[in-house]
């Protein structure tokens, strides 16, 4: 059996994306493919489209594909070797330095199980004690979940909206800092608006924190998904106290579509911060898995292929989704993301009461993240995850609208 037709088998019975020679071809997923394929995002909510929970429908990459079945052809199952381990680290730096022209050093990198770990172990360990969680709203929803369950206030500060931007209300950061405010959460960039932040954004919120003695830390697990026109500046890359009071978090879960192998980094930007996680040692390492390191070595390494090409399909279903909602919801508002694989809609006065995922799922039977999961102010809003194949994308649009026109 041929390469090829070993590959385009291996698709259809996982119901990933066609391989035409060595080029995925992202548009052959159907959905048929994708529920058997069984994954949470496709079998959570029987019967609707997904476009909830971030995952891509576009199949593994080969190179991470292949690392992962080296490994367990291999038996290196047990726990993560040093060699495994110096690798993801020099594979860490190396990919930053190769995207994002910042090299930061492969000792800093510290294998966590996922960027929620890391962020957990930012709170508890490298942020002051009682110290409170400011907040850039809308917020990822899980950064509420943990700030609960470590026993800490959160402080929002919603975002500015002019026209399709985003602004950063910096008076109110501030306010936040001056209020107990002990680490900032920067999600770069940013989930769920797609907003990338620029270094002179960056160097204003520095100024902040610095002034009042805080943390930051840097959720940049987005960052391989920004489009032209905009650039990925890491939090810590801009030197000086900015990178001596952040803690940064990355992985190849988002990019490569691998969230559930567990692996994520945990970055220290200064000394005090890499002396902590050192003197914490495999309690901090525990829990990255095996395969996750492997893939996500493979990713950084040999990854920059498959990720173009990703790149390219979602740039088009970007535009397709702004189109869609243009036609169908032309009183709802969405500004075009810089970066992810999300749009965030304000349904405006369409929204409906209570529940808008529930209401959805009944009555469009489309599968969204609601708003009200993000933060203050959030309720009528929707994420969707245009990760998926383009044709889906105008036919969920059009059954939210219908649904909506009968509430």
């Amino acid at each position: 059996m041929s390469v090829v037709h070993d590959e385009q088998e291996r698709a259809r019975v996982n119901g990933a994306a066609t391989v035409v020679g060595r080029t995925p071809d992202f548009g052959a997923v159907t959905v048929p493919r994708l529920r058997a394929a069984g994954s949470m995002k496709w079998t959570k909510y029987p019967g609707t489209l997904a476009a909830f929970v971030a995952e891509m429908d576009f199949g593994v990459a080969e190179p991470v594909a292949d690392a992962i079945d080296r490994v367990v052809r291999r038996g290196v199952l047990g726990y993560t070797p040093a060699w495994m381990e110096d690798a993801l680290k020099n594979a860490t730096s190396e990919m930053y330095a190769r995207r994002y022209g910042w090299r930061p050093e492969p000792a800093a990198v510290f294998p966590v199980a996922d960027v929620i770990r890391a962020y957990e172990f930012a709170i508890t360990h490298l942020s002051p004690p009682g110290g409170k969680l400011v907040l850039l709203t809308p917020a990822y929803g899980p950064f509420f979940a943990v700030a609960g369950l470590t026993g800490r206030q959160v402080i929002e500060v919603p975002m500015l909206r002019e026209g399709d931007e985003w602004l950063i209300d910096f008076p109110a950061v501030d306010a936040a800092f001056a209020d107990g405010g002990g680490l900032l959460v920067l999600c770069n960039p940013h989930n769920p608006v797609g907003k990338v932040y620029t270094r002179e954004e960056q160097a204003a919120l520095a100024a902040i924190v610095e002034r009042h003695g805080g943390t930051v830390f840097s959720d940049e697990v987005h960052a391989p998904f920004v489009f032209a026109g905009a650039q990925h500046v890491p939090y810590a890359s801009m030197g000086g106290y900015a990178a001596e009071h952040c803690v940064t978090a990355t992985s190849a879960s988002k990019a490569f579509n691998i969230p559930g192998l567990k692996c994520a980094q945990l970055i220290a930007g200064g000394e005090r911060q890499r002396a902590i996680l050192d003197g914490l040692g495999v309690f901090v390492t525990h829990g990255a898995s095996v395969t996750g390191v492997a893939a996500n070595i493979a990713a950084y390494e040999r990854g920059d292929e498959w990720l173009g090409s990703v790149m390219g399909y979602l740039d088009g279903n970007r535009q397709e989704l702004l189109d869609a909602v243009g036609r169908a919801l032309p009183a709802a508002r969405i500004a075009r993301p810089e970066a992810t694989y999300f749009g965030w809609i304000d349904l405006g006065p369409a929204a409906p009461d209570g529940d808008v995922q529930r209401f959805l799922i009944d009555n469009a039977e489309v599968a969204i993240s609601s708003g009200a999961s993000f933060g203050v102010g959030c309720d009528g809003h929707i994420r969707f995850n245009f990760a998926t194949r383009r044709q889906l994308i105008p036919q969920a649009v059009n059954a939210i609208a219908a649904a909506l026109a009968h509430a």
